[in-house]
């Protein structure tokens, strides 16, 4: 792998905004063959059902860059800290399933862009809570945090559009799944 520089970067317009507006779930594995060009994914090969879950506020992905030069070693921590409002038996069973599996999850944020957290190893739930709040005006939900570590950055999914992150993907039979 080359490590020489290939360009700049000029201070950009302000015109860009912080949130993320869904994730994505995707069981590990299920979304086949990922192909890559310059480090973003143009395609994928699986069949899979993608599960759309909406957020406002209090949720943010977080990459650390975590690098040794003793070891000769980089690798990326991709955090993803998510609130849900409102308790159910129903997200109880769905959360449970999320911390005994491995999921890789897709990041919509309020930019227009798509990426994916956990694409070799997938993502682990590391922490959470389940929270009734002790005043009427406490969060009553859920609160998740999913850490994956990966030898690059999330890539970005490119043709994603707004509610429709795999849609640059011909090669995939994607169902997306709200509720």
């Amino acid at each position: 792998m080359a490590c020489d520089l290939t360009k700049g970067r000029a201070l950009p317009c302000r015109e860009s905004v912080g949130g993320i507006k869904a994730v994505y779930f995707v069981d590990f594995g299920d979304l086949g063959t990922i192909s890559l060009t310059s480090d973003e994914i143009t395609d994928m090969t699986g069949t899979f059902s993608a599960y759309k879950y909406e957020l406002k506020g209090n949720s943010s992905v977080e990459q650390t860059i975590n690098a040794s030069r003793e070891n000769g070693t980089v690798f990326f921590d991709q955090a993803v800290s998510l609130t849900l409002p409102q308790l159910s038996k129903e997200d109880n069973n769905e959360l449970k399933l999320m911390a005994y599996g491995r999921p890789h999850i897709v990041v919509e944020d309020y930019n227009g862009n798509a990426y994916l957290v956990g694409r070799e190893h997938g993502a682990d739930v590391t922490g959470g809570t389940i929270v009734s709040g002790g005043a009427m005006g406490d969060l009553s939900g859920y609160t998740l945090t999913f850490n994956a570590m990966e030898r690059t950055v999330a890539n970005f999914i490119d043709g994603a559009t707004d509610g429709a992150p795999f849609a640059g993907m011909t090669s995939a039979t994607d169902t997306i799944v709200v509720s």
